[in-house]
């Protein structure tokens, strides 16, 4: 592995665990040349699903829009960056498990707000209030109430208008 710092080709592992669920290798290396160090990740390369639109256009799953929205969601909020990272290892997990080649944006937008919603409360209102395109008062409501009576998430696979 090369030094990000001096870019010798000569670098040693200085550590060794495992990272994000086990699903990671995190590695502390050290440079023989300029004895700087530095931590790399090792995962597989899985291909995941491609994510089909609400118009019918599929597109690479992109974990970095993924993360981008949820922390949107989640900004000012007092949730650990770890917590985050772990439900988008769930997300990730989910999407290859299915087995299939295609999943619908919706199942995506639907399995965040799952993992939203244990998060933290607020965060998961923010992101259904965009994801569902709230166009009144009353959505809210009706999402705030379901909360604080412990009802199921507020998850339909339909159309969204």
């Amino acid at each position: 592995m090369r030094c990000p710092f001096c870019h010798t080709q000569d670098t040693r592992v200085v550590d060794s665990r495992l990272a994000s669920e086990g699903d990671q290798v995190r590695r502390r290396r050290a440079c023989v040349g300029c004895g700087e160090r530095f931590t790399t990740y090792e995962g597989a390369e899985l291909v995941m699903p491609r994510v089909v639109k609400r118009d019918g256009t599929r597109v690479q799953f992109d974990e970095a829009r993924l993360r981008t929205g949820m922390m949107r969601a989640l900004e000012k909020r007092p949730v650990a960056t770890e917590d985050v990272e772990a439900a988008i290892s769930r997300i990730r997990q989910r999407m290859q498990a299915l087995g299939d080649s295609e999943v619908s944006a919706s199942t995506v937008g639907d399995w965040v707000m799952e993992e939203l919603r244990q998060l933290d409360e607020v965060a998961y209102v923010r992101f259904a209030s965009v994801y569902r395109s709230f166009q009144d008062v009353s959505a809210f409501r009706e999402v705030i109430e379901g909360l604080e009576h412990g009802d199921a998430p507020f998850i339909d696979s339909g159309e969204r208008s």
